[in-house]
C-alpha cells in the first residue's frame, strides 16, 4: 500500500514508517520539515499518486512546556487544523484513500483516579478532554467522504531511545530514581512495538472503525512502574519527586504526571489483537 503519514518524524512516526517499509508498504511522509530522503514533503499538494491510507501521527509534544495560553492554543492548532487540512485534502482527491488512523490519546478521558476506562467510559471534563474530543471530532468528518476512521487514543509510549522512557533514565540510573507523589496514579503505558503493531493491525482490518486504546492490557500504579523500572535498571528506587516540584516545573500540565487513568485496550483486545509485551517487566526489560 502507499501510505501518508504526518508526524512522521516523530516518535512514533519513524518507528511506524521503518516498520511499514520493511513490510513492502511505500510510505510518504509529510513533515514542515522534511527531509532529502524519497518520500518526504512539504505541502500535500506535492502528492501525486494516490494515497491508501492516511496516518495522522502530528501535533506538539503535549508535556513539554508549561501549558500557557498561547502553548495551550499551540497544542490545539498542531493537533486540530492539521487534521482539519489532511480531511480537506483526502476531500479534494479524485481517488481516496480507503482508511484515515488519526491520533488522539488517553487524556480524552480526562484525570480518574479510580475504575478501569473502556472505549466506552464517560471522561470527565477538562483541557486534555476537550482537546482530544475536538482533534477527533475534526478526524471524523472524513466518514462523511466514505473514509473509514479509526481513532488512536495512545497512552504512555516507551521506547529505548525516545519519549517517555528517555527522560527517566538517567535519574533512576543514577539512582535518584523514584515514584511521583504518592506514586497511586495509575500509568496506562504501551511498548513501542505494540503502539506500531496495533497501528499496522488497525490498517489491516477493514472491519474496525471508531476509537480504539491504544494501551497495554495490565496497567499499574506509578509506585510500581519505578520499583520495576529500578530493579530493570538494577538500581535503588528510593526518592520521591514531590507533587509540588511537578506543579512548579510544569504549571497545570503537571495533571497528566500527577493524575492518572486505568485505560484498558477492551477493543484492540476484542478484534483479535496480541500484545508481544502485555506485562510491564518484559517490556522494561526489552527497552533498558
Amino acid at each position: 500500500m502507499r501510505i501518508l503519514i504526518s508526524g512522521g518524524s516523530g516518535f512514533i512516526g519513524q518507528a511506524l514508517a521503518k516498520a511499514l517499509q520493511q513490510r513492502g508498504d511505500q510510505v510518504v511522509i509529510w513533515s514542515r520539515k522534511p527531509q532529502s530522503e524519497l518520500g518526504w514533503v512539504s505541502k500535500l499538494e506535492e502528492i501525486k499518486e494516490p494515497i491508501d491510507v492516511v496516518v495522522n501521527l502530528a501535533g506538539a509534544g503535549i508535556v513539554d512546556k508549561r501549558w500557557t495560553p498561547e502553548r495551550k492554543q499551540l497544542l490545539r492548532d498542531s493537533r486540530i487544523l492539521t487534521t482539519k487540512k489532511l480531511v480537506d485534502w483526502i476531500a479534494s482527491q479524485d481517488q481516496k484513500p480507503s482508511t484515515f488512523i488519526s491520533g488522539s490519546a488517553i487524556g480524552y478521558y480526562g484525570s480518574q483516579a479510580e475504575g478501569a476506562l473502556s472505549e466506552q467510559a464517560t471522561p470527565v471534563k477538562g483541557f486534555t478532554h476537550q482537546l482530544c474530543a475536538d482533534w477527533e471530532a475534526e478526524a471524523m468528518k472524513a466518514e462523511a467522504l466514505g473514509i473509514r476512521v479509526c481513532l488512536i487514543r495512545t497512552g504512555v509510549v516507551l521506547g529505548a531511545n525516545q519519549g517517555a522512557l528517555k527522560k527517566m533514565l538517567l535519574p533512576f540510573k543514577l539512582g535518584l530514581g523514584g515514584p511521583i507523589a504518592s506514586g497511586k496514579q495509575w500509568m496506562s503505558w504501551i511498548h513501542i512495538e505494540d503502539e506500531v503493531s496495533a497501528i499496522c493491525w488497525l490498517i489491516d482490518q477493514p472491519s474496525l472503525n471508531g476509537p480504539f486504546n491504544l494501551t497495554a492490557p495490565e496497567p499499574v500504579r506509578n509506585k510500581l512502574f519505578s520499583k520495576t523500572l529500578a530493579r530493570a535498571l538494577n538500581r535503588p528506587a528510593f526518592f520521591t519527586l514531590p507533587a509540588v516540584t511537578m506543579k512548579l516545573m510544569l504549571g497545570e500540565a503537571s495533571e497528566l504526571l500527577l493524575e492518572g487513568q486505568c485505560v484498558m485496550p477492551n477493543r484492540l483486545i476484542d478484534s483479535g489483537f496480541h500484545f508481544k509485551y502485555p506485562r510491564l517487566e518484559t517490556a522494561l526489560a526489552s527497552l533498558v
